[in-house]
């Protein structure tokens, strides 16, 4: 339904029938359409992470085989979305602006749940010599959530040809390695 119609179309009684349920019984479970919206892009983020396999810190001892481990892991990522058209679907009429507050937290609380993966990912880049060490940590940090918020917006958005999923990834990855290497 979400994928089909968007959030602002989708009917939550179409969803209830759909899913066989009560009224009752859905908002036993969520407590709203957002609710239930913010919670299925979530179960659907953690689903395509999970295809696209496990994402180890790097542990590379040099900068070009710390950013081709940070490249490998970015073009999983753009092919298992790939792989999944309505995820791909919900994520972009979740860009497009169904900013409801219960919305805006699930993107909060997904960001959260990488901060730790990207802050260990950040501290051995930098003791590769693939990262710089000359700004603060919480710069450096805001900075690589920044130009991940942009990347995951444009492969969102524009979906690269399957075909040059190697080429796009190689790019955007360039550009945060510009912004951050030393």
């Amino acid at each position: 339904e979400f994928a089909t119609h968007g959030f602002t179309e989708a009917s939550l009684n179409r969803i209830i029938a759909a899913a066989g349920l009560s009224k009752g019984s859905m908002y036993y479970y969520f407590d709203s359409k957002d609710d239930l919206y913010a919670h299925l892009l979530r179960v659907q983020v953690e689903q395509l992470i999970a295809r696209a396999g496990p994402f180890p810190v790097p542990t590379a001892v040099d900068p070009d085989a710390y950013w081709s481990t940070i490249e490998g892991h970015c073009l999983r990522l753009v092919r298992a979305l790939d792989a999944s058209p309505q995820l791909a679907s919900l994520l972009r009429d979740w860009m497009s602006g169904a900013g409801t507050p219960a919305l805006r937290q699930a993107q909060r609380d997904a960001e959260q749940t990488t901060l730790p993966w990207l802050t260990q990912a950040l501290a051995a880049g930098q003791a590769s010599g693939a990262i710089r060490t000359d700004i603060p940590d919480a710069l450096l940090l805001a900075v690589s959530m920044a130009i991940g918020r942009v990347i995951d917006s444009w492969v969102i958005a524009e979906a690269p040809d399957p075909h040059e999923h190697a080429a796009a990834v190689h790019a955007i990855v360039g550009m945060l390695r510009r912004a951050i290497q030393p």
